[in-house]
């Protein structure tokens, strides 16, 4: 496996590379058009993967891009596993595979959407509204989001470092990136709506499922965590046998809830949540695969410095191009052995995925 030759260098070239490698495995295969174009004015879609001819009581999910520029990795996992199984024999259960679930975000080096969305914080649950902020963010707004274009002599880092130490890493976890929905130009901002995704797989996603009954849903990410680790993310409560089947099928301390000590934080708004209570008739077990890149304060200062350019710079300049180039870099490193040992951790999760669902009774 070379990952020089999985990772594309942007949305437009992975999408035709995800076409083209679905098309030749005989998969059946969707484009559903946003109503949104990209950096030229091109056409930007969210393309859809279906196996055919297997067993449709079982499905393994495999979605991407949710933030954007984390979908040159996602992308590159699903790249490989097309590409393996055309040079093998295809996984026993049905696969549905989302590519650039949010397109505008990939094509533009954004981790957010056309509407300055994270769409990880779109998905809310029937009866929740869209507003309110976690106790905190609005302390932390003028750090966070600053009306002006970034500048390179700003102390970002002694300030981050200074808020670190006054409410610690997890509580400023919690304040700044579980989603807030008051600040529609700032970081994490949920939507004052449903986004063209959220509305699109609650049109399709009950179709794109068909009959399963059984369904193992990775959703891949990157940047939080230590470099190069992948930590599975539970957002949903895990019933007794599900825990137990993520214990067999990965190992006790592959995953993490919620509200656990560890790297990951409650979030509102996240796509896991929303389909396993889409789906209650279904075993949906949903998991965000996340891997991690570089530091939380760097990962942090690179949004910040983004999100400036994006609502108050000029996007031509250097330093405006320069932010999209460090986003990418902070969210798919270019270093081949990262490369490579995400892409050897992602294919080893789903493999066990499909196995374990293979192996699952249709009694159960």
């Amino acid at each position: 496996m070379n990952p020089s030759e999985l990772f594309s260098p942007d949305y437009f070239t992975a999408r035709e590379r995800f076409r083209q490698a679905a098309i030749r495995l005989g998969w059946q295969l969707e484009t559903q058009p946003i109503d949104a174009v990209g950096p030229q004015g091109e056409v930007l879609t969210i393309d859809v993967g279906l196996s055919v001819g297997t067993n449709s009581d079982k499905v393994l999910v495999v979605s991407s891009g949710l933030h954007g520029v984390e979908g040159l990795f996602g992308s590159a996992v699903q790249l490989a596993l097309l590409e393996h199984w055309a040079e093998g024999s295809l996984p026993a259960v049905r696969c549905v595979f989302f590519h650039g679930l949010n397109p505008y975000g990939f094509a533009w080096q954004r981790r957010f959407d056309e509407s300055n969305v994270d769409p990880n914080r779109n998905f809310l649950l029937e009866g929740e509204r869209y507003e309110g902020a976690p106790p905190g963010y609005a302390e932390l707004n003028g750090l966070l989001n600053p009306r002006r274009p970034p500048s390179r002599w700003e102390p970002f880092t002694l300030k981050a470092l200074w808020a670190i130490a006054r409410f610690g890493m997890p509580a400023l976890r919690q304040a700044i990136a579980s989603g807030q929905y008051d600040y529609p130009q700032g970081l994490f901002f949920g939507g004052s709506g449903p986004t063209q995704t959220n509305r699109l797989l609650e049109r399709h996603l009950p179709r794109w499922l068909d009959r399963s009954r059984h369904v193992v849903h990775l959703d891949f990410h990157t940047g939080l965590g230590p470099r190069g680790t992948c930590k599975l993310l539970m957002d949903s409560p895990l019933t007794e046998e599900q825990h137990r089947r993520m214990t067999d099928w990965f190992g006790a301390r592959a995953f993490e809830a919620c509200e656990s000590d560890g790297i990951a934080y409650q979030a509102r708004g996240g796509l896991g949540r929303w389909c396993t209570s889409r789906n209650p008739d279904r075993d949906y077990l949903f998991a965000c695969a996340e891997f991690g890149t570089y530091g939380p304060v760097q990962v942090l200062a690179g949004l910040r410095a983004e999100n400036q350019v994006y609502h108050w710079g000029t996007r031509t300049t250097p330093t405006a191009l320069r932010t999209g180039i460090d986003l990418q870099e902070l969210f798919c490193p270019s270093d081949e052995a990262w490369r490579l040992q995400v892409l050897k951790q992602s294919l080893t999760l789903v493999q066990r995925s499909i196995q374990g669902l293979a192996a699952m009774h249709l009694d159960e």
